[in-house]
Order: structure tokens, then sequence, then C-alpha cells
């Protein structure tokens, strides 16, 4: 197809990946068909617009996808958080942490991932999800602090050492080291 719009909504998941280096090379003219999408009904059309967004340098992009984490669709709110973590926007750490609280383990994750590449900004929002979550977002939260590495969740990791879900105890221990502040055992 000439028409990279009409590759990438045409239903055909390996056509529509394809055309994506056809609207990169486009660039900020092909930009405005791709918002158009985004009102559409079909939430193919979309996901598919999100996906092609999160490669182009437009300065809108990441407050599109910061609005898409709320879409009714599941699938689109996954492709957004995913965009993020190419294109971190701190504008994005609210609604970040938000996904993560649902019960979509996908999301959760791809949430937390986007966390990580916002980084520092993110770790006091981290910190509360950390302290008082759903047990999935207290998962990706300390997973995400653990990744980051910020001195700041230093307590916070130590505390979630004692947790019941082993995971939790992974990532805290994971985090502790990656800093430095290991536990030494001294013989006697």
């Amino acid at each position: 197809m000439d028409d990279p719009i009409e590759a990438l909504t045409s239903g055909d998941d390996e056509q529509a990946e394809a055309t994506i280096p056809q609207i990169i090379a486009q660039g900020t003219s092909i930009f405005p068909a791709l918002t158009e999408l985004l009102s559409s009904p079909d939430p193919d059309q979309r996901w598919w617009a999100l996906r092609a967004m999160a490669e182009l340098d437009e300065p809108d992009v990441p407050a599109l996808l910061v609005a898409a984490l709320e879409d009714p669709d599941r699938s689109v709110r996954q492709c957004a958080a995913l965009g993020l973590r190419l294109k971190p926007d701190p504008g994005g750490i609210e609604g970040l942490i938000e996904s993560m609280q649902g019960q979509d383990p996908l999301l959760s994750s791809l949430a937390a991932d986007a966390l990580v590449a916002i980084g520092e900004p993110a770790v006091p929002a981290l910190l509360d999800a950390l302290s008082g979550g759903s047990p999935s977002a207290r998962l990706q939260a300390v997973r995400a602090l653990a990744l980051i590495g910020d001195r700041r969740a230093i307590p916070a990791l130590f505390a979630a050492l004692e947790d019941q879900s082993s995971l939790v105890q992974y990532w805290a221990e994971n985090g502790l080291e990656k800093m430095g502040v290991g536990m030494t055992f001294f013989k006697p």
C-alpha cells in the first residue's frame, strides 16, 4: 500500500508493523493523521497510532501517551505505557502509578518500566506505592525502585526485606545490592 495510514489501519498487524519505518521517514507531516486516529472508535487503530507515535520525535507525543493511559481499551493502555518507556515524561507519573494498581499484570509491569525510564522524578510516587499500594503495585514499585537505584529508597527497601512476598524481598535485596548497601556478616 502506498498510503501508510491505510496500511497502519488495515487490520493486518504484519503490514502495519512493516509500515512503521515509512511513518518515521515522514516524521511530523504524518503526525496530524496519527493524532486523528486516536479518536477512532476502533481500539486497534488507536493502538497502532500510539505505536507509530512512540517512534516519532514530536514534542506532543508524551502528553498523548499519558492521556491514552485512560483509554477504555486495555491493550491501548498497555501500548501507551510501553510508549512512555520510549518517551519518558514526568507528567505521566500519576497515570503510570495508577496503571500499576490494577488487575492487569502486563500493564502493571509496563507502567513500572516506564517509571524506571523516568527515573529519579518517579521515586517519591514509587515509595508511596510501595508503602500503600495493591500487592501488584507494591511488587512493581519495589522492582522499579531497585532498577532506578536512587538512595532515597534505601529505608523503604530495607523495610521491604520483611515483606511476606518473596518477590518483593528479592527486588528489595537486588536494589540494595545495586546501591552497594549489602549485608555484611562478621565472624566473631
